[in-house]
């Protein structure tokens, strides 16, 4: 009999997590797993003052390069200043049809290596600087909100702050 007993007890136990209703997520996230943990990416434009123009929010794990058509869908630019990772053939061609320019160093494994403007990709550490004028708010720079909406609206937040500086 005691046996038995503890066979229904384990039963019920499993009966109940398994009952137990797990809590609907209130929104997107933008989580993302990487070596590091759960992380997230702020992928933004910068205008020439070093002022926050439009920026999106993606998992860790996603390529900058995706993230990149999307944010410059209504935009008009002059000149595009971005790392290696951003030296993608079908990025390039989305520049030209724009009209910008595309000051973006080639990749070393490039067949074809391309030229770029070496004196105007030193602008590039306005982008760096805005970055770690926002990561100075300690709420961005370890995201202590769960929902991708709320964290968004407080980089919007700590961006108009740093505007009005």
């Amino acid at each position: 009999m005691p046996a038995l007993r503890k066979f229904i007890s384990l039963a019920q136990r499993s009966v109940l997590t398994n009952m137990r209703l797990e809590p609907l997520k209130k929104g997107e996230q933008a989580l993302g797993r990487s070596r590091g943990g759960l992380t997230v990416e702020i992928h933004d434009f910068v205008e020439g003052l070093g002022q926050l123009a439009r920026f999106v929010l993606a998992s860790g794990q996603v390529h900058d390069v995706t993230q990149t058509q999307v944010l410059i869908e209504q935009m008009q630019l002059d000149a595009v200043l971005a790392d290696k990772p951003y030296d993608a053939n079908a990025l390039l061609t989305c520049f030209r049809t724009k009209n910008a320019k595309a000051v973006i160093p080639p990749k070393t494994n490039r067949l074809e290596q391309r030229e770029f403007d070496r004196l105007h990709y030193r602008n590039r550490n306005v982008i760096e600087r805005f970055f770690a004028t926002l990561k100075q708010f300690r709420r961005v720079a370890t995201r202590h909100d769960k929902l991708a909406s709320r964290f968004g609206s407080f980089v919007d937040l700590a961006a108009s702050v740093l505007w009005l500086r």
